[in-house]
């Protein structure tokens, strides 16, 4: 589990102890609460948002006392650790996943992979004039994307074949730093099914959880290349259409967002809404963390806000209640504004 743990330690060291190991846990998982969110943000952990949903508690701590006897990390509190310095060795031998980016990607990756494995299927099977398969995906949205994609390519099977055995090819061998195999044995064919995750970990001879982290870290490798050079891939990048989605907020904070721009003071979003002040701010904050447009002056001035950046890089530390304790005017709401809009900024 060498990906994992080096994950782990990375994330460790980025905490600081200022966060429990569970912080972790919940940023692995991709929880949306507004505590996940920020801390993504705010320790530079984003490419690790939602890239192990598979993962249980049970196993994270099984790995995390696994890391502990190694002498990998040192308990400071029941749920808090620090990175030791054989930790930060370990983490100098072994690079991290080179391409995974969760908070980026984590809402494309099931839908490109869906549209992939199906894309090569059914063009397989097309060069070869074979109508009577099962699709691998049942998605029925992959494939209505995919009748239209084929129609408005207009080329005859064996081109459409050429061209995506070019595509898939030329993406793959984009980096030394991936093994496509990890892929490459998950996908169905002409005559030919794909294997299972589980069964392409053992032919790898891969833990299981070690081999969903390195083929999430492809898929991301692959959205990255084909978005970047569209052109050079003009039936891999077609597999993006209409799955692009600017949205970063979670629903309800979107809703706050809607009364907010019609005027609505935050009592009043309260009052309309029936929810306790606590998540309104919630989303104020989800609000500076995701949107540019968004502006924290109304709730927190200047002058405060370059008093509790300048304590935060004075005082080494993001903790809500360090800086509180040096700056009583500041409301804790006031600090959480002031980190989620500049905090990463400052710190990076």
């Amino acid at each position: 589990m060498q990906s994992l743990e080096n994950i782990i330690l990375y994330c460790l060291k980025q905490l600081n102890g200022e966060r429990t190991i569970y912080s972790i846990y919940h940023l692995l998982n991709g929880k949306k609460s507004s505590q996940t969110i920020q801390d993504a943000h705010l320790y530079s952990l984003k490419k690790f948002f939602r890239i192990i949903e598979p993962l249980t508690r049970e196993f994270f701590d099984t790995i995390v006392q696994r890391i502990f006897k190694k002498g990998w990390i040192s308990k400071i509190s029941d749920h808090q650790f620090l990175i030791t310095a054989s930790g930060e060795d370990q983490l100098k031998k072994h690079s991290l996943p080179r391409y995974l980016n969760g908070w980026e990607y984590q809402h494309l990756t099931n839908p490109f992979w869906e549209r992939l494995s199906l894309l090569v299927q059914v063009i397989s099977n097309l060069v070869y004039q074979e109508n009577r398969y099962i699709p691998i995906q049942k998605n029925k949205d992959a494939h209505l994307w995919l009748k239209k994609m084929i129609k408005s390519f207009k080329r005859p099977r064996d081109e459409l074949g050429r061209l995506l055995l070019s595509e898939v090819t030329n993406a793959l061998e984009r980096s030394a730093d991936i093994e496509p195999e990890v892929v490459i044995y998950r996908l169905t064919g002409y005559r030919q099914i794909g294997l299972t995750a589980g069964q392409t970990a053992k032919m790898l001879k891969m833990e299981n959880l070690e081999y969903h982290i390195e083929f999430i870290n492809i898929i991301h490798f692959l959205i990255q290349t084909i978005e970047t050079d569209s052109k050079r891939y003009p039936l891999l990048s077609s597999i993006f259409q209409g799955l692009r989605k600017n949205d970063s907020l979670t629903i309800s904070a979107r809703k706050t967002w809607d009364l907010l721009n019609k005027g609505f003071s935050i009592d009043d979003i309260v009052k309309l809404r029936h929810l306790k002040q606590s998540t309104i701010e919630d989303h104020l904050v989800e609000f500076a963390l995701n949107l540019n447009e968004f502006s924290i002056e109304t709730y927190v001035d200047k002058e405060l806000q370059n008093k509790i950046i300048n304590l935060s890089i004075q005082l080494q530390t993001r903790q809500l209640k360090l800086i509180r304790n040096s700056l009583s005017q500041a409301s804790y709401f006031q600090i959480r504004l002031v980190l989620a809009k500049y905090g990463e900024l400052q710190w990076n």
